[in-house]
């Protein structure tokens, strides 16, 4: 009982927080390495040298990060558009003219901010769509495999620049 109380003992006291330093004299070497702490793992967000990020980035990490930021986006942009356009057509002609010339030019063709706005909700709404159907498909537990998944995020950004892109020939045509 002695033996193992002595050899216990500066495990013990420094697994429990004490301040005096480690007695490895006698120890076995499994037992040493077993007590000492390994190296706490970085986190992604903290710096390495000159600005260097521990992850490098990739298209999935931008399909997640514009997933969230087109949904708050269309939440706030197009849910206060809404409520204008809305309260534009309830309180009558000349309310809702003024909504449509912020938009629009004389002629009824688009402005700037009008394009701005329809084209950047447009592919808010597209891409935010196209980054759910990827997240339907991982939560099915398919696409995991590395290549197939940075494919499968590139391919959210093309799909949704293409449908942007079909929907204002669409409208344009019209």
């Amino acid at each position: 009982m002695r033996f193992i109380r002595r050899r216990s003992l500066p495990l013990a006291t420094s697994a429990l927080g004490s301040h005096r330093p480690r007695q490895t004299v006698g120890l076995p070497q499994e037992t040493v390495a077993l007590a000492t702490k390994p190296a706490r793992p970085k986190s992604p967000h903290l710096f390495s040298g000159p600005l260097a990020l521990h992850y490098r980035w990739s298209a999935a990490m931008t399909v997640s990060i514009l997933h969230r930021a087109t949904g708050s986006g269309m939440a706030t942009l197009g849910a206060l558009l809404l409520v204008w356009f809305l309260a534009a057509l309830a309180s009558g002609a000349e309310t809702y003219a003024t909504f449509r010339d912020v938009f629009t030019l004389s002629d009824g063709r688009l402005n700037i901010l009008g394009w701005v706005i329809g084209v950047g909700l447009t592919f808010s709404l597209f891409q935010h769509m196209m980054s759910g159907i990827r997240h339907l498909v991982l939560d099915t537990g398919a696409a995991f495999e590395l290549k197939l998944n940075r494919n499968l995020a590139r391919l959210t950004f093309v799909g949704s620049t293409l449908l942007t892109l079909a929907f204002w020939l669409y409208v344009g045509t019209k």
